[in-house]
């Protein structure tokens, strides 16, 4: 059989998702299966493994699904509990007066808050919690949806406290039992595995996977940077009385300042304290800083120059939901700092965890570990798991603030709700993908399926790939719904791509270390970028603002934002590949010139043609 019908077949389980689940818009309970069963068929006839070995996938698969439900249970029992608290209440009322300009509140709410919440606890979270918040604000359903979706990207690599970094890449790229990886790792200093050929979790999670988080982040920093800029841009082209990009980018000293308030201590908290802490310190110091800046009139707009909405009877219908937010309040009232104060334990816990090394030693130690079936070992380290530390900090909250019994049950009742509609597609998504990922050594004699499809590619399009590779690692969150289960499914592939492409270019060869690890990286952040687009996600964010139904125009809206946030790191992802080899001015370099000349020209002119609009609106 040729290298690319393997290639065909290895990618197929994925068409089956995007055909049933996208194109004819079967739910995710019924796609998945479907693509499961396509695994298995093609792992036991085609590539011809054992029994043994597709059950040992399998189980490995929903050990790691029950792993994330985990996580998931505890990242929304924390927001359910703050929300009948009364603490979600409180945190809504303390955005709410910092500055009238929509602009300056979609920027605090959506980009800073909505980091933080995608950092503490990610699985479409911040649409949970930041699509409300600004519906309560007055904006419009639309409007809010479109903005929690455009900011899911630049903190998704290190939502859930780094799950899709540490789980994603982790699984992924072999949790220990490539040869391949573990072979690369031991060449750059990081061995994964010990004397006996036993997986050092610590140095596995702590040092090998760090060094593509630290990538991913650079990567961020790049589509980050104008992040804030063009949703303000998004938000006046749609929504504005002119609908104008002009009065979006008219505020482009504040939407950068904004931009880096953030992505600076990202880049800092991930090289120099911890990469699972990236985005929910890198959020939370965003947001103290462009709030007190804001408080303070820095770069905001001047009272006469304030941007609002049209009143809610000139609305376009279709912007509108059917929801209205009700917010909880505790008797009595509560205080800014108590309301916060849940994910104070959550930030302060996730660094007592990971940076004091005797207890994260001991939490290393706590694995539940399950027996070898068909050469494939499962295991889960529950004390390790954010979920834990969501479950705690859950409890805490409840003590804290003095909640009644009935309200925090209601809190564990909706979590577990939630739980239940998510558990089908992961029970089935990540069994797929482990299937795939442990599909070497069959009696047809194949490589592994990522590495069929790596080879395949690599014919298909060859050193082009550093652009390509985001949009793959996209179409995965696209698809499965998850950054995490996107790494799962294509880091493999995109590892063994990388080291194709160096194999097959002699002027590459001194590259040998870096295309693996900016490939996987590149992976990792198209895969955030893929949550812009991604169909669980705008589900998610639609349902929590009424706004069912609709999720086909708001993918049409946010699509030219995924294109900029996959293209852009992925040029600089190749000019940096390709600059010894080819020279600064390589194809990358060309559309990152090209592309940021046209922004710079955009912002100098912008202010004239801000002008010649309200000239034109004056002399109506």
């Amino acid at each position: 059989m040729s290298i690319l019908m393997q290639g065909f077949l290895a990618l197929l389980p994925i068409l089956v998702v995007a055909i049933f689940l996208v194109g004819l818009r079967w739910p995710a309970s019924k796609a998945m299966p479907l693509s499961y069963i396509t695994v298995v068929i093609i792992a036991y006839f085609v590539w011809k493994l054992p029994v043994a070995q597709i059950l040992g996938g399998t189980f490995n698969g929903i050990v790691v699904a029950v792993s994330l439900l985990y996580i998931i249970f505890g990242s929304v029992l924390v927001l359910y509990t703050v929300m009948e608290s009364g603490g979600l209440h409180q945190i809504r009322q303390s955005l709410i007066d910092v500055s009238p300009d929509r602009r300056v509140q979609v920027i605090i709410v959506a980009w800073l808050f909505g980091s933080f919440i995608e950092g503490s606890s990610g699985f479409g979270t911040p649409a949970a919690v930041a699509c409300p918040l600004m519906l309560g604000l007055g904006f419009p359903a639309f409007a809010s949806v479109i903005a929690g979706m455009i900011i899911q990207s630049t903190p998704v690599s290190f939502g859930a406290v780094g799950t899709p970094m540490r789980t994603g890449f982790g699984s992924g790229l072999g949790a220990g039992n490539d040869p391949l990886v573990n072979e690369f790792a031991a060449k750059i200093g990081i061995p994964i595995v010990d004397g006996t050929g036993t997986l050092d979790q610590i140095a596995y999670y702590d040092q090998f996977i760090a060094v593509f988080a630290h990538k991913v982040a650079i990567l961020h920093f790049v589509g980050g940077f104008l992040t804030p800029l063009l949703l303000l841009g998004f938000i006046t082209r749609i929504f504005g009385k002119n609908k104008s990009w002009s009065e979006g980018f008219a505020l482009w000293p504040f939407a950068l300042f904004s931009a880096l308030a953030m992505t600076i201590p990202y880049i800092l908290i991930n090289h120099f304290v911890n990469y699972e802490l990236t985005s929910m310190l890198g959020g939370l110091t965003g947001l103290f800083i462009v709030v007190f800046a804001a408080k303070n009139n820095f770069l905001t707009p001047k009272k006469e120059d304030t941007w609002d909405f049209l009143d809610k009877k000139d609305w376009d219908p279709s912007w509108t939901g059917s929801l209205e937010v009700h917010y909880v309040q505790k008797p009595g009232g509560m205080s800014t700092v108590m309301a916060w104060l849940p994910y104070v334990f959550v930030a302060g816990l996730i660094l007592f965890t990971r940076l004091v090394l005797p207890v994260k030693a001991w939490l290393n130690t706590i694995v539940i570990k399950f027996p070898a079936i068909g050469g494939i070992t499962a295991s889960w380290g529950i004390a390790y798991s954010p979920g834990t530390i969501f479950i705690v900090v859950s409890l805490l909250t409840f003590l804290v603030h003095g909640m009644k019994t009935d309200a925090y049950a209601k809190a564990w009742k909706t979590a577990g709700k939630v739980i239940v509609s998510a558990s089908t597609a992961l029970i089935f998504t990540v069994p797929m993908v482990q299937v795939l990922i442990n599909s070497g050594g069959g009696a047809a004699g194949y490589m592994k399926m990522p590495y069929a499809l790596a080879e395949a590619t690599y014919q298909l399009t060859g050193g082009l790939w550093p652009l390509f590779a985001p949009i793959i690692g996209g179409l995965g969150a696209f698809v499965a719904g998850s950054n995490t289960v996107s790494n799962m499914t294509f880091s493999l592939f995109q590892f063994k791509t990388a080291q194709l492409i160096v194999e097959g270019n002699p002027a590459l060869t001194g590259m040998w270390m870096e295309w693996p690890i900016w490939i996987v990286a590149l992976q990792g952040l198209g895969g955030a970028a893929g949550n812009v687009i991604c169909i669980h996600n705008v589900v998610a964010a639609s349902a929590v603002v009424g706004f069912v139904g609709r999720e086909g125009d708001t993918i049409r809206k946010t699509f030219l934002f995924f294109l900029y946030y996959a293209l852009i790191p992925g040029a600089f992802g190749y000019s940096y590949l390709y600059w010894d080899a080819n020279g600064p001015f390589n194809l990358g370099s060309i559309i990152l010139a090209v592309f940021y000349a046209i922004v710079i020209y955009m912002l100098v002119t912008n202010k004239s043609r801000l002008a010649k609009l309200n000239g034109s609106i004056s002399g109506k």
